[in-house]
């Protein structure tokens, strides 16, 4: 079995041991170590076929700290980016917000633009790549079916018509005139091999521009986007680029605990109200090619005090029916709440894990199943392990122990599992999982 598995690039694998044991999701390796959540993809799954048909789609992915949210969340971005979608995702903080008075609503938008992403690009930064490519496509579709040659004014004429075709039929949407007046100068800017221009058009969909006049004085558009109609400009975006040629736009918003933390109850209940209308035009149909997936912990959402059932409108949409139960969830309902990984499912995450830090520091790995066995078994046996016990406390163990080993080749990994040491750093870290302090984690 082992011949036959496939090896991880080094560059792949130091980057997923790194992250893992800091206790952050790597961006890059996912296929290689993910493990469980089968049914939970297949379901998140399903909503990116109704997205690329033109609907639009809006689930919450709810679990305790280092259950997989954000594990979760990066393997959807990997799938959907293969399926042809652009993915823009940012996790909320004290700065960023979904409503705000002084510029937090906004920084979430220009978070997410800033990381828009697509196959070609994963790391972000997708930006002016999606508006060259999409005027380069329209130039050479031009060209295919004229047959005309590049400089011919025929030619230059049918790809300012295919361009205004794009442009116009965004201008039904709120504010999609001047978004498409803004694409048009893009477009005239990159012709032109005008790059200022194009550069200052591109900061004006990052939302860099904050005064009306600055916009009107260096592009002609008397608008800017601001705290309260950023999502309107997220709508626009997910059928500019359905038009580009792109399956769809995918939003990954976690960290939704930031919200549940505002101290001012009157701006959580803003915060929710603008939560409210992004659900509702995703299921009423007022959003196309978009769709939305929001990480938070179960407490976060349940708190009728302070969370996202504390405002009564989504409450009586998201509330779990009278028939689900743990071990019996409704997959297809908005919120997604993760069940803990088996221990079965963990003894095969750390074997992947094993085999790829051996294959990371060239070495024939030497702990075995049985090992591997123990060391599961002996994090599940700790007291409230049942409760507590996440897959980043043991990820981060196991990763420890075969650095240890391979550092100590004399050791065992029994010399190491029976230490009075291991034994009291495990019963401190499942006390300390239900502190929050540990939210600053994010896998």
């Amino acid at each position: 079995m082992t011949e036959q598995r496939k090896k991880v690039p080094k560059r792949v694998a130091q980057t997923v041991l790194n992250s893992l044991k800091g206790g952050v999701v790597p961006r890059i390796g996912l296929p290689y170590i993910v493990v469980g959540r089968k049914s939970e993809v297949q379901a998140l799954l399903h909503d990116v076929e109704i997205v690329s048909e033109g609907g639009a789609s809006f689930r919450f992915v709810v679990g305790r700290y280092g259950s997989g949210k954000s594990f979760l969340l990066q393997t959807i971005r990997n799938h959907v980016m293969d399926r042809g979608f652009i993915v823009a995702d940012a996790d909320l903080s004290p700065e960023r917000r979904l409503q705000g008075t002084r510029g937090q609503g906004l920084a979430t938008y220009r978070e997410l633009i800033g990381n828009l992403s697509t196959k070609t690009k994963p790391e972000g930064g997708a930006l002016t790549l999606v508006l060259d490519r999409w005027i380069n496509a329209a130039q050479s579709e031009a060209a295919g079916e004229s047959g005309l040659a590049a400089g011919d004014p025929a030619l230059t004429a049918l790809v300012d018509k295919k361009i205004y075709a794009v442009t116009s039929s965004l201008s039904e949407l709120v504010h999609g005139y001047e978004f498409g007046k803004l694409l048009s100068t893009y477009y005239h800017a990159y012709v032109d091999g005008d790059d200022e221009t194009r550069a200052k058009v591109a900061r004006w969909f990052r939302g860099e521009y904050t005064l009306k006049r600055e916009a009107k004085e260096e592009l002609g558009v008397n608008i800017v986007i601001t705290d309260d109609d950023w999502y309107d400009y997220l709508k626009i975006f997910a059928t500019f680029f359905r038009l580009a040629g792109y399956a769809g736009m995918m939003i990954m918003i976690d960290e939704l605990v930031n919200i549940y933390k505002i101290p001012n109850s009157i701006t959580r209940q803003y915060n929710y109200e603008k939560l409210l209308t992004m659900y509702n035009d995703a299921l009423q149909g007022k959003a196309k090619y978009l769709g939305i997936i929001m990480g938070a912990t179960p407490q976060a959402v349940e708190d009728k005090r302070r969370g996202v059932y504390s405002y009564e409108a989504l409450r009586s949409r998201l509330a779990e029916g009278k028939f689900s139960r743990p071990g019996t969830r409704d997959l297809l309902a908005p919120v997604v709440r993760l069940e803990p990984l088996t221990a079965e499912e963990t003894l095969i995450l750390c074997e992947k894990l094993a085999d790829m830090h051996a294959d990371l520091y060239e070495y024939s790995r030497t702990i075995t199943t049985e090992e591997l066995a123990a060391f599961v078994r002996l994090e599940y046996e700790r007291v409230g392990a049942d409760q507590n016990i996440t897959p980043r406390e043991v990820i981060r163990d196991f990763i420890e122990l075969t650095d240890l080993l391979f550092q100590n080749p004399t050791m065992t990994p029994a010399e190491l599992l029976q230490s009075d040491e291991f034994s009291y750093a495990k019963s401190d870290a499942v006390s300390d999982n239900t502190d929050d302090d540990f939210a600053e984690f994010t896998i």
